[in-house]
């Protein structure tokens, strides 16, 4: 900034651009703050780096306004008129990453008619907590553009939409050069019935080997492709030297246990017995993550695209990280045998596994091996031991290759230390829900094996336990230091959600009552009451279902689900953003070195809604590229009877998922017969009029497999009979008619993720 006393100060430029009544670009700005020469270039820096820090946002015109916000005056979509004769609207161009677009009311005020579909300039203004606009002129009619991919039929083109809730394929009037089986963005033109597609930007393959990601990149807007200029950055970066003052753990064999396919080790791991005659029993442990903040600086390229993208994300078929590949797959990650930048987090454990103090310091570190958690349990359980990689080593600092029995030297104080955190674990008692992962096997050309759950080992347990252990002095560590964190927050569940959950478990003669104080052992009491019934599948879902949304902010309201007053997200830097902020904190606070960054309290509450919304984006697009091939992997099975079990019931049908395989499908409640299904929701189920039969939220039953979508990832049931066929569903009467297929409901994160680390 400049140092001139007329240049005005964020804060100020912020005020006028809210307070003016017509869009602000530089030039109003200027002339409001009399500007002039030199101090207008001042300006133009100073309007690009609150650009860049996410404050201001600009708009087609050179406008600026809040970042999150809309412009004074913009292009607005209507997408609903309400019951009340409310017309809502929502922006034409958005950006604000991880920011949910607003819906905005519209005051007409005598003009015609609007409908959806409609696009109006309007001027807009924040109104209480949303906004309202004011028509200017109605502009012509525009379509939004689809997502589909091509397909040749009867002589003619036409395009198969991405979305499960979209049953029609429009015929294509100009392919824009693309061909069949390219993955495309088309604009509808015409009204129903005889709508038509134009192609308008050609974007792959997504049946090619390793592509049926694609679809959830472009649908979601995941930036995939990194700037030459950012990478010519990272490459200055990767080769920044280590620098001295770092605590020298060469000499200690620390471990990297991670999924065998891993290509980005964040953490490392070394535990001993403690030799302090004040913690008897007790461990010492070393919780070793990659020091990503000595690389990507505050306010550096690398920096700004770390933000805009918040997360690494984990597809089947590709990952779509965070960071650069020369420092996420490489210089950062921490490979055996190389030496390597880390923040340490040291912790002192008691036999009981309490944490009894911990320290942080920036270290180079030198891992003894990458093990697979299957090889490390192989060795912990004498199945078998890891064969050595070729690693490069110096004289100063030999760290002999651990073969065998020198490798289960090096595990077994990892595996007793854990047993003493365990303790901790279960006297704690956090949310236990079995949750498995499906896992997606492909071959060497990215053909699909097996879609099976992921096995849970006693060796994922173990990382997770050290790093729940490493980020909760992480948080102590700053709340200590009376600095700024960036929480993880996931809050106790709301009452109407608690209320839903007792009228359900009183339909199975379970007791809840709503006066207890709620803790996560209190649903672990209820699953422990329904262990070895057969709706033990069905109350365990009903009360996920009953918890709330996990994000990210830097007011502490502890998290539920793991049961820890103080909690945040600190062992995983390449692929999160959240524990870049954490990293920076504890640099500044603790004096370790360049890259700490302490923000303001308004940056720490953007961030965390930015990076909470983009966290959101990545679950989306992973579960819904997951359940595109578990369709592929099913469409040979089309056909066959599977065993399943329903996941969610509404009133034109219930949804369900093949078990043990995964995917989610409709059975239309017409299908379920003729008789007259009413739908129940406090059971959460389907009954029908004449016999009874019932179809609940958890039940197991053998479905027919009728379609499989690997373009939408949609599936499609019926009853093992046939459609209509009345068997187990009831006897000849009318059933409801409801939506072909519909998108199954939204679910909370899950509290307890399998085989993926904390």
């Amino acid at each position: 900034m400049s140092s001139r006393s007329n240049l005005p100060t964020r804060q100020q430029i912020m005020d006028f651009i809210a307070s003016s009544d017509q869009p602000a670009g530089k030039r109003e700005i200027a002339r409001a703050f009399a500007l002039r020469g030199p101090d207008k270039i001042a300006l133009k820096a100073l309007l690009k780096d609150m650009s860049d820090e996410g404050l201001i946002d600009v708009a087609p015109g050179r406008a600026f306004h809040k970042m999150g916000g809309l412009p004074k005056v913009t292009v607005l979509r209507i997408v609903d008129v309400d019951d009340g004769g409310n017309v809502w609207a929502m922006p034409e161009r958005w950006e604000a990453e991880g920011v949910p677009e607003p819906r905005v009311r519209i005051r007409e005020r005598g003009r015609s008619a609007l409908a959806p579909g409609d696009r109006v300039l309007a001027r807009t203004e924040e109104a209480g907590k949303g906004w309202i606009a004011h028509p200017m002129k109605k502009l012509a009619r525009g379509e939004a553009l689809m997502l589909g991919v091509v397909h040749a039929e009867g002589g003619k083109h036409w395009l198969q939409g991405v979305e499960k809730k979209e049953r029609r394929d429009f015929p294509i009037s100009d392919l824009g050069g693309a061909e069949v089986g390219d993955l495309v963005l088309a604009e509808r033109a015409g009204r129903p019935p005889r709508m038509t597609a134009k192609v308008v930007e050609r974007l792959g393959d997504p049946f090619a080997p390793r592509s049926f990601s694609l679809v959830a990149i472009h649908k979601h807007g995941i930036p995939n492709v990194f700037s030459d200029e950012l990478l010519a950055e990272a490459g200055e970066s990767a080769a920044r030297e280590l620098g001295e003052g770092r605590e020298d753990l060469r000499a200690l064999p620390i471990v990297a246990i991670d999924p065998a396919d891993a290509r980005d080790h964040d953490d490392a791991v070394w535990a001993a017995p403690d030799d302090d005659p004040g913690n008897p029993g007790g461990w010492r442990a070393i919780v070793a993550i990659a020091d990503v903040s000595f690389y990507v600086r505050p306010g550096s390229l690398l920096d700004r695209e770390a933000r805009k993208r918040g997360n690494s994300v984990y597809f089947p078929d590709r990952v779509v990280p965070m960071l650069p590949e020369i420092l996420s797959a490489d210089v950062c990650s921490l490979k055996e045998g190389v030496d390597r930048a880390a923040l340490a987090c040291h912790l002192q454990v008691s036999a009981a596994g309490a944490l009894k103090s911990w320290r942080f310091s920036r270290a180079v570190v030198r891992i003894v091996a990458n093990i697979a958690y299957e090889d490390a349990q192989a060795v912990m359980d004498g199945d078998g031991a890891v064969p050595a990689a070729p690693r490069q080593m110096d004289d100063s600092h030999p760290n002999p290759s651990p073969e065998g029995e020198g490798l289960k030297d090096i595990l077994s104080p990892l595996w007793d230390c854990w047993h003493a955190l365990n303790k901790a674990r279960e006297a704690r008692a956090p949310l236990d829900l079995d949750l498995p992962e499906r896992r997606i096997i492909l071959d060497e050309k990215g053909r699909i094996l097996s879609v099976a759950p992921r096995e849970r080992l006693d060796a994922h347990k173990l990382i997770e336990d050290y790093m729940i252990a490493a980020n909760v002095a992480a948080a102590k560590a700053l709340e200590a230091k009376k600095a700024p964190v960036m929480y993880r927050i996931h809050e106790p569940p709301a009452r109407e959600k608690l209320v839903a959950l007792k009228d359900y478990l009183k339909t199975f003669d379970i007791e809840f009552a709503l006066g207890q104080v709620i803790r996560p052992a209190t649903f672990n009491h209820i699953l422990g009451k329904v262990a070895e019934a057969d709706h033990r599948a069905q109350v365990m879902e009903q009360v996920l279902r009953t918890q709330t949304q996990a994000y990210y902010g830097p007011a502490n309201h502890g998290h539920f689900g793991l049961a820890l007053g103080s909690y945040a997200h600190f062992t995983s830097p390449i692929r999160r953003y959240a524990d870049l902020v954490v990293h920076r904190a504890l640099v500044a606070a603790h004096d370790l070195g360049p890259g700490g960054l302490v923000p303001e309290d308004a940056e720490m509450v953007r961030i965390g809604e930015v990076i909470s919304g983009l966290e959101r984006r990545a679950m989306e697009a992973e579960r819904e590229t997951i359940d595109r091939y578990v369709a592929a992997y099913l469409s040979e099975h089309v056909g066959s009877v599977m065993d399943a079990r329903i996941t969610g019931v509404q009133s034109f049908g219930f949804f369900a998922t093949i078990e043990g395989v995964g995917g989610d499908g409709l059975v239309p409640a017409r299908d379920l017969g003729r008789e007259y299904f009413r739908y129940d929701e406090t059971r959460q189920q389907l009954v029908g009029d004449e016999t009874g039969a019932a179809f609940a939220l958890g039940q197991r039953l053998s479905l027919r497999l009728v379609e499989a979508n690997p373009v939408s990832g949609a599936l499609r049931f019926e009853l093992p009979d046939g459609k209509g066929s009345g068997s187990d569903a009831g006897r000849p009467g009318r059933g409801p008619r409801g939506p072909r297929e519909l998108k199954r409901r939204g679910r909370p994160a899950n509290i307890r993720h399998q085989g993926r680390k904390r």
